[in-house]
């Protein structure tokens, strides 16, 4: 409209001046005709299927080498400026460039030196074992040791699993059920390998039964129970502290009064470090140590890793003695240095379902199918993983999405780069929104 009436003032000012030649209705009709006018909106269909694909082959990595800009700036002009400006003998400053360079590589050298031989000298007796890790174990001489964690959901059970294990295989949300699977974690020391099953959250109702979920993976969970050599009832310290819960403690106590004669279990009081004061946490320890049916009562941190030594500990001692209670072989299930092509699956899915949860709330993500489509490791050692995200309705669908895909490429991005971290190659994630059909 301001065009217009720019146009028309225009014609009104040229109307004056007989010389020159009118504009007339036609030329000005022809003339807004002609600029740009706002598009006619997409349908819904098309403008989900252009944004609904994450791919990450479209978002350049970051730190790579395409991002590095170059000077563009001759150097050979700054010395010119430099020596008949400021008088400056460029053969001079570049002597003691050389110089200050040589100094400087030397110091650097020096500090390296330095810092090397202070690390070695206060290495932990841990880091040394560490390193005898990676020596070849005989078949007979192999113990293994299968442990399920178990508790009421946010109660940590995921975190102890990834710091026990020392990498991210399962998924960490503040959210509730998290975990909607059996998630296998493997951890190795010296001779003793721990398997480690991290289980979707267990609750009581008032009665003391279980709830009766619609899906099976928590009855699955309670089948599962008895089938581990070592059973961990983890729960939340600082919660029952501030905001107490008697299903909860009703959990704690049937898995005491149920106590299997062939299974050890042990009561993990988790999130030490988030209470201030201690003699808070020695009210909680004095209200659970004359439970029976524990072998032992444990506070940690599984998210910091506070007391976790003392747990492990006491782990690898009970994979030993029932080697020689059983008299049996129990040599390793998975490869210590190569990471199964089943456990890189489920790692691929926990981390996008993490990043899922953090960015799509209410109850949404718990109502999206999650497939693995397609697994690939392409002739560069990359691999291409594409997984599918696949809603019941529309309205989620775009929620999923975002704005112009802003959603799903922002998952994409990050579940992307963590696992480029984890698997430690390339890793060409393809994730893909869609509404069942």
């Amino acid at each position: 409209m301001k065009a217009l009436r720019v146009l028309r003032s225009f014609n009104s000012s040229l109307s004056s001046n007989p010389s020159k030649t009118h504009f007339n209705s036609s030329i000005l009709h022809h003339f807004y005709s002609a600029q740009p006018q706002e598009d006619h909106p997409t349908t819904l269909e098309e403008d989900d299927t252009s944004s609904s694909v994450f791919d990450s082959s479209q978002y350049d990595v970051v730190g790579s080498e395409n991002n590095v800009s170059s000077s563009t700036w001759d150097e050979k002009y700054r010395e010119r400026v430099k020596s008949k400006v400021f008088g400056e003998d460029p053969l001079e400053i570049k002597r003691s460039s050389r110089i200050l360079i040589k100094e400087e590589e030397k110091r650097r050298r020096a500090a390296l030196l330095a810092r090397t031989l202070l690390e070695a000298a206060i290495a932990r007796p841990d880091e040394e074992e560490e390193d005898k890790d990676d020596m070849v174990v005989k078949e007979e001489d192999q113990m293994s040791l299968s442990v399920g964690i178990i508790g009421a959901p946010n109660a940590g059970k995921s975190s102890l699993t990834n710091y026990m294990v020392g990498t991210k295989v399962s998924a960490v949300s503040r959210k509730t059920n998290t975990t909607t699977h059996e998630v296998l974690g493997v951890m190795t020391k010296g001779k003793t390998q721990i398997c480690f099953f991290d289980t979707p959250g267990l609750m009581l109702k008032k009665s003391g039964f279980p709830h009766k979920d619609i899906k099976a993976r928590i009855e699955s969970a309670w089948r599962s129970i008895d089938l581990y050599d070592v059973l961990i009832v983890i729960f939340d310290a600082h919660r029952h502290l501030t905001k107490p819960d008697s299903r909860v403690v009703r959990l704690i106590e049937r898995m005491g009064s149920e106590a299997n004669p062939k299974q050890k279990r042990l009561l993990c009081i988790n999130k030490v470090d988030l209470i201030e004061k201690k003699k808070d946490l020695l009210k909680v320890a004095e209200e659970f140590k004359d439970l029976t049916g524990y072998e032992r009562c444990f506070t940690i941190s599984g998210l910091k890793g506070a007391g976790v030594k003392d747990l492990t500990k006491f782990l690898m001692e009970q994979a030993c003695l029932l080697l020689r209670l059983c008299a049996v072989k129990r040599p390793w299930d998975e490869d210590p240095l190569i990471m199964s092509e089943e456990v890189m699956k489920n790692i691929s899915l926990e981390v996008v379902r993490e990043k899922l949860l953090h960015y799509i709330h209410q109850e949404i993500p718990y109502g999206i199918d999650h497939r693995l489509m397609d697994w690939k490791e392409l002739r560069d050692g990359s691999l291409r993983i594409e997984q599918h995200l696949i809603t019941h309705k529309i309205s989620q669908r775009k929620i999923l999405v975002g704005k112009n895909g802003s959603k799903i490429g922002r998952i994409g991005i990050e579940a992307n780069e963590e696992l480029r971290t984890i698997f430690k190659r390339n890793v060409h994630l393809v994730l893909m929104v869609r509404v069942k059909s």
